[in-house]
């Protein structure tokens, strides 16, 4: 007999919710067989039998969460058809009572507090409520020795809730769907950010005439050359490196009551997917030229639109660059791609009358960009500093080349 475990997934996941079964009890399984998919925070996961047998019984339902190491099915060995009725239902749990209920689900709020593997780990262990423990990180985070603290203070009593009917405010009709997993943490992550940064959002506009003229006088020889289009994102990634390059704050993140300034570039794409935003991340984008960036960020938008991103592609990013241009945005803030402490906004080009050389007024293809940034890490002057950096590199894209 072999226990099914949810298998480490990655260092920042720590659980998941279970899609589907693809098998059910009583079928005859194989080593490699796909059991179940399983929901995580960035990516869906299939999880493979590592023994052959039968699946005899299943513990945890569909949508259910359910943590990495935790057993979920049992295959034993054997033919189809062996195990009893009984053994199927044991498997699968009684309803809890109605207090049971009410302290599950405020045990399932803790959700939404930023803290540590080994702090939920611990609170876990102790029956100790997250929302109830004190985080002295400067990001907010509740880590093992915040939990440590509140477990030698006495235990508050808890509080059995009634549950009451719910009440429908009007009998106009409505449809009510119930959020994914992914769309839980997203909505999650963006409070806690809004919770634990000092977001700031400055502002600056480009004229982008040296680019689109450059592009449209390159385009067709460049596909021709490079089997791939050449875009927008890759001159706003060259011009975004530079800037980093010349204001590293921005390409830092907090760690505790430390900072972490990176010296590697792998820049985050927003990208719009089925089930929400994902930011897929360029590896060492400095190291690679126009052809390669546009060819990377085609792969991960595919990947992002078939859902086949991987957790490799969504890990690790220092820099985030999104584009609300490409739904119409004319300006808008951005909000921060945790735990960087920066993100840049791209937004729809318009042509309007502008000054040029405060001399002549002439039509130009213009477009406003948004820096959010954690102001508690990034002063206003290098923010500013970084959009002019940003602005002068595309304003006269040859300044690409010499900046690598």
């Amino acid at each position: 007999m072999a226990e099914v475990k949810v298998p480490e997934l990655a260092e920042s996941i720590t659980e998941g919710t279970i899609s589907e079964w693809l098998k059910n009890p009583g079928d005859s399984v194989e080593k490699g067989d796909y059991l179940l998919e399983l929901e995580t925070d960035k990516v869906n996961v299939e999880i493979i039998a590592e023994h052959s047998g039968i699946l005899e019984s299943i513990g945890k339902a569909a949508g259910e969460i359910v943590q990495v190491g935790e057993t979920i099915a049992v295959i034993s060995e054997g033919k189809p058809g062996e195990q009893t009725h009984k053994e199927e239902v044991k498997a699968v749990p009684s309803p809890p009572k109605q207090e049971e209920t009410v302290k599950q689900g405020d045990m399932r709020n803790q959700e939404s507090v930023l803290a540590t593997p080994a702090a939920r780990k611990l609170a876990r262990e102790k029956g100790i409520n997250l929302n109830q423990v004190e985080a002295v990180d400067l990001m907010g985070r509740v880590n093992k020795q915040d939990v440590e603290k509140t477990s030698k203070q006495p235990a508050e009593q808890p509080v059995l809730v009634s549950k009451q009917p719910s009440q429908s405010v009007h009998d106009k009709p409505a449809d009510v769907i119930k959020m994914s997993r992914r769309r839980q943490t997203i909505a999650r992550r963006l409070v806690e950010v809004q919770r634990t940064a000092a977001i700031l959002t400055t502002f600056n506009e480009i004229d982008m005439s040296a680019v689109m003229n450059l592009r449209k006088k390159r385009k067709d020889q460049f596909q021709q050359i490079h089997e791939v289009k050449l875009g927008f994102m890759s001159f706003f990634t060259k011009a975004v490196i530079g800037a980093l390059k010349t204001y590293p704050l921005l390409n830092a993140e907090v760690q505790g009551d430390e900072l972490l300034i990176k010296k590697y570039y792998d820049i985050g794409i927003a990208v719009s997917a089925p089930e929400g935003l994902v930011v897929p991340v360029v590896r060492n984008a400095d190291r690679l030229n126009f052809a390669e960036i546009e060819r990377e960020i085609a792969n991960l938008a595919m990947k992002a639109r078939q859902a086949k991103l991987g957790l490799a592609d969504l890990q690790g990013g220092t820099f985030t660059i999104t584009n609300g241009g490409t739904f119409g945005s004319l300006l808008s803030t951005p909000i921060l791609n945790a735990p960087q402490v920066g993100i840049l906004g791209m937004h729809s080009i318009q042509y309007r009358p502008v000054a040029v050389n405060n001399e002549l007024i002439e039509i130009r293809p213009m477009m406003y960009i948004a820096l959010s940034y954690d102001h508690r890490i990034v002063d206003g002057r290098e923010a500013v500093g970084f959009l002019v950096k940003v602005k002068e590199l595309l304003e006269d894209p040859e300044k690409l080349l010499l900046e690598g």
